[in-house]
């Protein structure tokens, strides 16, 4: 039966999302610019005072105890910036559950006292935070790891040992004794994580889950172990505690589950006593993107949205949902009772009170590029944010206001400059931005006109608003000279000049033919090629213009005029979602009967022959991001593009570019236009010597002291993360 906690929070029999007033007019006159996303939700023994939820996230900080301080901050600082509830990285019932060796725990008192730290910081600020148990399963990184069935999992080198009877009913026990702890941690929650492949979702599908057993056969068997630990630790809980379990809405995995065992477990977990059921989409090993930028937003709603129909307690919308316009569609539209964001709450940790004050525009918008946050985690390393340095580092990137304000000049508006500017003048000083161009952004206007990098243009949109609301003065289409500088006298001047593409003249013959042009002046709309291309150099650039001159959605660039590009309220159209899962072979019946969601991908029809060449041999994109890197590669085999490694440039000439294979065969690839995409030179010449760039040194002329970042101080190729993190920590030092 539902639980008393949760049955107040019954849809009523007006149709109103779960918790509402049953007076319509409640929403529609409040003076909040999103009505839905500032609506209180009842759920009996407590209330949300709003509709967003924090999801969890793994930082690194959960895994060790003298980092709680640090973790405490950043629980904190979102808290204050009026997130309704939040939800802690995965903490491990027992050892067997560990994500990596001596990972996060919730077994002993010990442990209560450590996070303690977290509740206690996040209630200052009247918010809820929930604590997340996560058993990793045959995920976990460590020689304990256990499964359903004794299968390896792509993600973890050890075979797990499958559970037995006995050791299935030690865990429930385990889970029960974990959330009673949390409880006496100050904790409002816990979430028990079913999804992403973790180990109840391994005893959920048949993609892992064999046995032949009262755990294993059909769903109902399937699901006896995850509503065993659920009513464990409802039973250990009491009524007066908010249980929320992570539903995987569509498994995308070969024998996963279709949406009617999804529905039947949804309905077996509110009998069990959940209090809201979360989503979660796919299983870390799915060869589906589910969270990357090209991932249109809010594309797997609609298998929230069919769940919903079939329970009565709150249901949580997740998933590429990073603005509030999207979050608010969500909820008035019935979708969902509850948004959960994660990233962008890296991102912006004031996101909630931006939009509740009608602040849109100064939303650091999470652009899921996965750089500083996934791809850190599974380097073992703390996660943070490319476009936001401070997250996770609150403690220890602070933007003080500055003891004495300083007249600053920065030279060069990308986004280690403008990060640099931003920063600096939030902290009070008196900051000038001067940038050649006439359009801010750098190198990053390249990587925005990707398709699929379409949330780039968000970034650049948030800086040119942060610079205007912190009264930073920005002089473009001027070229600073040494002269300018030394007439200024400025306390300090940050060279942000960035990088300009490695041009081939002088190395290649023939790279001066007509039929050559770089990275820059295609992606700025300069330039345009013909039907066949070769691109040269398959770095992370080279597979974004592979992918630029293949995809299928998305404008020329030349078409649109350069003023188009340079409009801050110009969005590029975004991949339709239908034809994003056509693409990708994902089932679009909300009450999809595939196993695990999955159809046969659409066969691509290219838009023109492209060539991606590297000098190296072995795979291309060998370097490229692990949570992102395999989309790119999937992307570029789908639309037919040819992958040549291990070739000599020779030369080009009218009728093409002439390489030697790794067999020593000469080659012409008969291509309209050649595309160089071969590195960035920095450009430092303001800089009044260059000893030192690298350990990023001030060097003092006269009594102004010259600082460089970013791709002036190394060139790389569009590191972004670095650039923006350098721009920061710069200027907080000022």
């Amino acid at each position: 039966m539902a639980t008393a906690a949760t049955s107040n929070a019954l849809n009523n029999s007006n149709g109103n999302t779960a918790g509402e007033s049953s007076d319509s007019n409640n929403i529609a006159t409040t003076n909040v610019p999103y009505p839905h996303i500032f609506q209180p939700l009842d759920l009996g023994h407590t209330k949300l005072k709003n509709r967003i939820v924090m999801g969890s996230m793994h930082t690194g900080l959960e895994d060790r105890f003298y980092n709680y301080g640090k973790l405490a901050a950043y629980f904190a600082e979102r808290a204050k910036g009026g997130v309704g509830m939040m939800i802690t990285g995965g903490i491990s019932p027992n050892r067997e559950g560990w994500l990596l060796p001596a990972g996060g725990t919730m077994n002993t008192r010990a442990d209560v006292i450590n996070h303690q730290r977290l509740t206690r910081a996040v209630h200052r600020h009247d918010s809820k935070i929930i604590m997340q148990i996560l058993h990793s399963g045959r995920y976990g990184y460590h020689p304990f790891v256990v499964s359903a069935s004794p299968f390896k999992s792509p993600i973890s080198p050890f075979k797990p040992r499958q559970m037995s009877i006995k050791n299935i009913k030690s865990t429930v026990e385990d889970y029960a004794r974990s959330a009673s702890l949390a409880k006496q941690a100050g904790y409002d929650g816990v979430e028990i994580m079913g999804s992403e492949g973790y180990l109840l979702n391994q005893f959920l599908s048949r993609h892992v889950n064999q046995r032949k057993d009262e755990y294993g056969g059909d769903i109902n068997n399937r699901m006896k172990f995850p509503l065993e630990v659920v009513k464990a630790v409802r039973e250990a809980v009491g009524e007066d505690f908010i249980i929320i379990f992570r539903l995987s809405m569509i498994d995308l995995v070969k024998d996963g589950n279709v949406m009617d065992e999804v529905i039947t477990v949804a309905k077996a977990l509110e009998e069990a006593g959940v209090s809201i059921i979360n989503t979660g989409i796919g299983w870390h090993e799915a060869r589906v993107p589910t969270i990357v930028t090209s991932v249109p937003r809010a594309a797997f709603v609609d298998y929230t949205a069919e769940v919903k129909k079939h329970v009565s307690i709150p249901v949580m919308a997740a998933n590429r949902i990073n603005m509030p316009e999207t979050a608010e569609s969500i909820l008035s539209s019935g979708q969902a009772d509850l948004i959960q964001m994660a990233r962008p709450f890296l991102a912006d940790p004031d996101w909630v009170n931006k939009a509740k004050n009608g602040e849109t525009d100064l939303i650091n918008t999470c652009i899921a590029c996965n750089q500083a946050c996934l791809d850190h985690t599974f380097e073992n390393k703390r996660s943070t944010c490319l476009v936001n340095p401070r997250a996770c580092y609150e403690t220890e990137l602070t933007y003080e206001p500055a003891k004495k304000a300083k007249k600053v000049a920065v030279i060069g508006g990308g986004v280690a400059g403008m990060s640099a500017a931003t920063v600096a003048a939030k902290r009070g000083h008196k900051v000038t931005l001067y940038e050649a161009k006439d359009i801010l952004g750098g190198q990053f206007n390249y990587a925005k006109v990707i398709p699929g990098k379409e949330e780039f243009f968000e970034t650049t949109r948030y800086f040119l608003n942060e610079l205007n609301h912190q009264g930073v003065t920005i002089k473009l289409n001027t070229k600073v000279t040494k002269e300018m500088l030394d007439e200024a006298k400025y306390d300090h001047v940050i060279v942000a000049t960035g990088v300009v593409p490695r041009s081939l003249e002088g190395t290649l013959e023939g790279a001066d033919n007509p039929k050559v042009i770089s990275y820059a002046e295609l992606l700025s709309g300069e330039k345009a090629v013909g039907e066949t291309v070769a691109v040269i150099g398959a770095g992370g650039i080279g597979f974004d213009v592979s992918e630029y001159l293949t995809a299928r959605h998305g404008q020329p660039l030349h078409e649109l005029g350069p003023e188009t590009l340079k409009d801050p309220s110009y969005r590029p159209e975004p991949q339709s979602v239908a034809d994003w899962k056509q693409e990708w072979g994902v089932d679009d019946n909300v009450d999809y009967q595939t196993d695990g969601g999955l159809t046969k991908p659409e066969n691509i029809v290219p838009m023109r022959q492209v060539y991606l060449l590297q000098r190296r041999d072995g795979r291309l994109g060998k370097g490229l991001n692990k949570t992102t890197g395999w989309v790119h590669r999937a992307h570029i085999k789908s639309h037919g593009v040819m992958q040549m490694p291990g070739v000599t440039y020779d030369k080009v000439t009218n009728e093409g570019l002439w390489v030697t294979t790794p067999q020593g065969h000469s080659q012409l690839l008969r291509v309209d236009s050649i595309v160089v995409c071969a590195g960035q030179e920095s450009v430092n010449d303001l800089m009044p010597a260059v000893t030192d760039i690298k350990k990023g040194k001030a060097i003092k002329k006269g009594k102004t002291e010259y600082h460089i970042i970013g791709g002036a101080k190394l060139a790389a190729e569009l590191d972004a993360k670095r650039a923006i993190r350098d721009g920061a920590e710069l200027a907080a030092q000022l």
